[in-house]
């Protein structure tokens, strides 16, 4: 309690009118935007890349379509080739800094090759880089110790994996086994994965591909923008009680959801609505699963984990992404009794708690805690997100600004009452901040919602640099 209030004291004197100036070194120079503006001034920054002599991104994309898979897209009319990377900050080929407001899909959370993390698995790998886990390591259980200390109640068995759907396919078998029911509930717009369980309890069409999934069923979405109750949860949790009066035994396995929908377009769900859909799902016999891959690791700013800010406390946890800054590593932490299910039979990860993957994460912990990101990621994202809302005012094309700390949401609309999505208009405003230097991502079953999710070490001279950049974008359309 003592931290948050330090913390909203500091959100006070964010949101003062005075815009600093950074006193660091000079901004890499953005081309001047088309319609004649000056360009923003990007913060200074201490780093320089050392000079990059590889491919240039004409014979990268060459490789990439005739020896990568046809299925993989970019972002621009002209992608990036990406070779540098220090804090909040990304450099292309030419040495270009950009600012990263997407942090690798809500990924990178301690900055981009942040030194503390580097050497910790710079110093494992050169000790050993790969064993099993049917041979002990001190750095698979002390990162599984440090993740059960950020665990409220009795949650406090992990299990590692090597990516978010990994994890997600774990709770999801943990929870049927467990309560011996098949029927899962998850929420209309959320994702969770694209493997065999993960893409049934995805509920988007634009990532489900024609394979069997079976065993979920998908609730109203207690979406207060676009949904039908506005920011009612209470009404919405009622579908839950009617897919399983309706569309089950009257016993279910699980339920699963997001905190705030990630890849959904920053979705948060209406207040009210995990207390009661958890409250439902446990009276049917159903385990409740948090999917903290992209809302997890402090990312809120207000709590640790995303439910936290919900009050409610799951059975199973996942989380991937943040945990890692960029390793592949993800996990399921449950409850000892929950955990014992899969004694039933041998369940074995070759990769999952890899020493390296988790050395790292284990600092990306310290860094978090030693380096007050938590904190940042409250005031500076309340910040950011207070400036968004007086675009918002200024643009008629933005219909919502949503989302909590660093992980936001712009939706873009040609109509405020119709909610018509602004498709083609995103695509330009976001290569036009491309070429000013900023870099942020769009998602949303629509694509029309800008998702700003960057390293927590962003700062409010970057938060208005991002602002300025974006409402010359926004000008433009």
């Amino acid at each position: 309690m003592q931290r948050l209030a330090s913390s909203r004291r500091l959100l006070r004197a964010a949101l003062a009118p005075a815009r600093a100036n950074s006193s660091l070194s000079a901004a890499v120079a953005a081309p001047a935007p088309e319609n004649g503006a000056a360009s923003p001034k990007m913060p200074g920054f201490d780093y320089t890349p050392p000079p990059y002599d590889g491919p240039r991104a004409e014979e990268i994309f060459r490789k990439r379509a005739e020896f990568l898979s046809p299925s993989l897209f970019h972002f621009y009319d002209r992608p990036l080739n990406i070779v540098d990377g220090k804090m909040q900050y990304l450099f292309d080929e030419d040495g270009r800094r950009y600012l990263d407001a997407f942090g690798g899909i809500a990924t990178v959370c301690c900055g981009h090759c942040h030194p503390d993390v580097v050497e910790a698995m710079v110093n494992q790998a050169k000790r050993i880089q790969h064993s099993t886990v049917l041979y002990l390591n001190h750095a698979i259980a002390d990162f599984a110790e440090a993740l059960a200390s950020k665990m409220p109640g009795d949650l406090k068995v992990v299990f590692f994996t090597n990516s978010g759907t990994e994890a997600n396919e774990l709770a999801l078998m943990i929870a049927r086994l467990y309560t011996g029911c098949n029927d899962i509930i998850s929420l209309r717009n959320g994702y969770h994965g694209n493997a065999a369980a993960t893409m049934g309890a995805t509920a988007q069409s634009n990532w489900k591909f024609n394979v069997v999934q079976t065993g979920v069923h998908h609730a109203l979405n207690p979406d207060p923008y676009r949904g039908a109750f506005g920011s009612d949860g209470e009404k919405y949790a009622r579908d839950v009680q009617e897919i399983i009066e309706f569309g089950t035994t009257g016993r279910v396995a699980g339920f699963i959801s997001e905190a705030i929908q990630g890849v959904g377009g920053i979705v948060e769900l209406a207040p009210g609505y995990l207390p009661a859909a958890y409250d439902i799902v446990r009276k049917a016999g159903g385990l409740c699963i948090a999917d903290e891959v992209q809302a997890g690791v402090a990312r809120t700013g207000s709590h640790f984990w995303g439910f936290e800010g919900h009050s409610v406390i799951p059975d199973i946890v996942t989380m991937a992404k943040g945990i890692g800054n960029g390793i592949p590593i993800g996990a399921v932490v449950t409850t000892p009794e929950i955990a014992q299910v899969l004694t039933r039979r041998s369940y074995f990860n070759t990769f999952g708690g890899n020493p390296v993957s988790t050395a790292g994460g284990h600092a990306v912990l310290k860094v978090l805690e030693k380096e007050k990101l938590q904190e940042n990621a409250f005031v500076v994202g309340s910040y950011l997100k207070e400036q968004l809302k007086k675009l918002k005012e200024k643009h008629d094309i933005i219909g919502d600004v949503r989302g909590k700390g660093f992980l936001l949401g712009v939706e873009l609309v040609t109509d405020r009452e119709k909610k018509t999505p602004a498709k083609a208009e995103i695509s330009h405003a976001m290569n036009d901040m491309k070429d000013m230097g900023v870099l942020v991502g769009k998602g949303g079953f629509y694509g029309n919602v800008f998702r700003i999710t960057p390293p927590l070490c962003f700062t409010k001279e970057d938060s208005d640099f991002f602002i300025d950049v974006m409402d010359i974008a926004l000008s433009k359309l």
